[in-house]
């Protein structure tokens, strides 16, 4: 692309979102197509098979899942075990909280529930991963580590599908009833990201501690 192209392209962008031509998700998707490809996980943006937006969101998922999985790789049963103190969590459980808080965020963002009111199975395998506590401490111990990422990849793999599908219009809609007040469903997944990295956090602290 010749140095005028370029410079016409860019004035006739800026025009566009100035007279409010294009909406910014239309810009997005012409400007930034595909800009992330599956075997740079550090390129966050649009990504192939999903929209624009949803795409983003996709790419963060996948950055924070792999730093998550870099910091529980080679660990035993005893260190997925360990508590720290009586009111600690295990590396263990919290692994498999994330899988309960990303099921749980599914059922509320994929299909309209609100929250808690899914059946009783659903509650009977989630809600102590979920809830965590005394419960999740006496609970969630003994397995390999292949359990809790194969639970992590089950969850993942309905989220990835189930966002292949939907739009940047469904991620950008807002729950006006959830609990922290007017919310769409960016933040609701964001704050999935967000929850693995303050919980990839603690995986690293109490490894640190392990003696």
């Amino acid at each position: 692309m010749s140095k005028n192209t370029q410079s016409r392209r860019s004035f006739m962008l800026a025009s566009s979102i100035a007279a409010g031509a294009l909406p910014l998700h239309a810009i997005i998707g012409s400007e930034h197509k595909a800009t992330q490809t599956d075997d740079n996980i550090n390129e966050v943006g649009p990504k192939e098979g999903y929209t624009p937006q949803v795409g983003t969101l996709v790419s963060m998922m996948n950055w924070m899942r792999n730093t998550v999985l870099r910091s529980v790789r080679g660990l035993s049963v005893s260190e997925l075990d360990y508590l720290h103190d009586e009111d600690s969590n295990s590396i263990g459980a919290m692994l498999l909280h994330l899988a309960a808080t990303e099921k749980y965020y599914q059922l509320n963002t994929f299909d309209k529930m609100s929250w808690g009111s899914w059946d009783a199975q659903t509650k009977s395998e989630w809600d102590t991963p979920m809830s965590l506590g005394e419960r999740g401490r006496q609970m969630i111990k003994g397995n390999p580590l292949d359990y809790y990422l194969e639970k992590l990849d089950a969850v993942r793999q309905v989220s990835l599908t189930k966002l292949a599908e939907l739009d940047d219009e469904w991620i950008l809609y807002t729950d006006q009833s959830w609990g922290w007040g007017p919310t769409n469903n960016y933040c609701k997944w964001f704050h999935v990201v967000e929850h693995e990295s303050n919980h990839n956090g603690q995986i690293k602290y109490i490894k640190s501690r392990i003696s």
